[in-house]
């Protein structure tokens, strides 16, 4: 037996209790895309992170093997972007909603009878809440879950080498790679008259501080004012659609790996408390 779609919402009911009956369920991964709708910067549409993670989703779709248990719950494009709300067209919700949002959904996927749950994220501001909702839902539902982000995923050198390593660490806003995916993705959307070299405050720490601007020991509660008063941090101007395409694949491919890991990982890997039967 297997799913005849790959989105959750496709299915029916009977679907659903077949795939129970026929021990499917317990078997499949599925997976809630996270993202974000906020200002990125002067150059780029609101739902930038929700293109991004979309394109990245459709680029894993192609690879996925056949008989691979896989469904993609509806995308929750609203995020934890508190750090963007001084800049008009943001919309956030508060982390109490959010968290709330996400362990009820993963309750909803619990009841189905499906054990594994990939929480895959396009959004800064949403790895914290990430990590807690995973959590959560470990603890009250025995769900396997794992949160990714699709830019913590690994790029093979060819690709990752086609940006500096300023722009990987600094870029992380509206930058040279994610208006090159845009420039990929979505053209039509994106104003290159706009974008420009954009300095982040934080390479002056980096510059500045070994500890404090090290990026690894010490992390600094931010808005993104604090960093660039554009709202985009960066080297927008030398994006390309090219090299846009090359990381949405090589994201796509690294999905699809993580994806297969995930259902080949035993259910045994969540353990009995002390004590329990």
């Amino acid at each position: 037996m297997s799913y005849p779609s790959r989105f959750w919402a496709d299915l029916s009911t009977r679907d659903f209790a077949e795939a129970r009956s026929w021990g499917l369920a317990a078997q499949t991964v599925a997976v809630l895309p996270v993202a974000a709708v906020e200002q990125h910067g002067p150059h780029l549409p609101l739902d930038v992170d929700a293109r991004l993670l979309q394109g990245v989703i459709d680029a894993a779709l192609a690879l996925l093997p056949p008989e691979l248990p896989v469904l993609f719950l509806p995308p929750q494009n609203l995020g934890l972007s508190t750090e963007h709300q001084s800049y008009p067209g943001t919309l956030t919700l508060t982390p109490a909603t959010l968290l709330a949002l996400w362990c009820e959904l993963g309750e909803c996927v619990a009841r189905a009878g499906i054990k594994k749950l990939l929480l895959f994220n396009g959004h800064g501001g949403n790895v914290a809440p990430m990590d807690i909702a995973a959590r959560e839902l470990r603890q009250r539902c025995n769900l396997l879950v794992y949160s990714s982000s699709w830019f913590s995923l690994p790029l093979p050198d060819a690709v990752s080498a086609q940006f500096s390593a300023a722009e990987h660490r600094f870029g992380i806003h509206g930058g040279e790679i994610e208006t090159s995916m845009m420039l990929h993705l979505a053209p039509e959307t994106v104003h290159m008259e706009h974008a420009r070299d954009w300095r982040s405050t934080s390479q002056d720490r980096a510059e500045r501080f070994a500890i404090l601007g090290n990026g690894r020991s010490a992390k600094m509660g931010w808005a993104m004012q604090d960093y660039q008063a554009a709202g985009a941090v960066g080297n927008a101007a030398a994006a390309t659609a090219e090299r846009g395409r090359a990381v949405v694949q090589a994201a796509g491919q690294a999905l699809a790996q993580l994806l297969g890991e995930i259902h080949a990982l035993p259910l045994s890997t969540l353990a009995p408390g002390p004590g329990a039967p």
